[in-house]
């Protein structure tokens, strides 16, 4: 009992999936069909999730290319870490708010970066109230479609509390440059 206990606690899907295999064979449907229902069962359930949370991060996008800190600032927890593109470690949203505080000479002279994050995985977790997102980041200059400075890969750690998605970590790695993007310097 002990044994079976440890792989159901460390294995659910396998029990559920092998539960059902044993319950078709009993009633005559193929292991084939039900592994497929039990994954579109288990497909719809997550997409719910994930499309909230891809629509957070959509939300989010739209108002950093709009400038409206406030707005951005409240995807993150309080205590939101980063790894920022070149190395730079930014903890708590306020020290992370200033980021994309760009002054007026800066925004008027299109010289501020605006970031696009753009999702290709996002996956919310059956057990915990936590999700994982992996994508490509953009910095474009002056503007969400403006020239592209600096880009790579990212990931995120998403936390839901009370109802809504938040970002908990954020981790950014440069991988490509144009222009002066290349003249930033990576954290040693």
């Amino acid at each position: 009992m002990k044994a079976l206990l440890l792989t159901r606690l460390s294995c659910p899907l396998r029990l559920v999936t092998l539960g059902c295999v044993l319950v078709c064979s009993s009633v005559g449907c193929s292991p084939h069909e039900t592994s497929a229902s039990l994954q579109a069962t288990k497909s719809a359930a997550e997409n719910a999730e994930t499309r909230t949370v891809r629509a957070a991060r959509a939300a989010q996008n739209r108002a950093i290319a709009a400038l409206d800190t406030a707005t951005v600032a409240s995807f993150w927890t309080e205590d939101v870490e980063i790894r920022r593109g070149l190395g730079a470690l930014v903890v708590g949203r306020d020290a992370y708010k200033q980021l994309f505080n760009s002054d007026s000479a800066a925004i008027a002279s299109g010289k501020t970066l605006i970031y696009q994050r753009e999702p290709a995985n996002v996956i919310a977790s059956e057990t915990w109230p936590l999700a994982y997102e992996e994508g490509t980041w953009i910095g474009h200059l002056g503007r969400a479609d403006g020239p592209v400075l600096i880009s790579g890969r990212y990931a995120a750690q998403w936390v839901k509390r009370n109802g809504r998605w938040l970002i908990r970590g954020e981790v950014y790695v440069a991988l490509t440059c144009a222009a002066a993007g290349c003249a930033l310097s990576a954290v040693p």
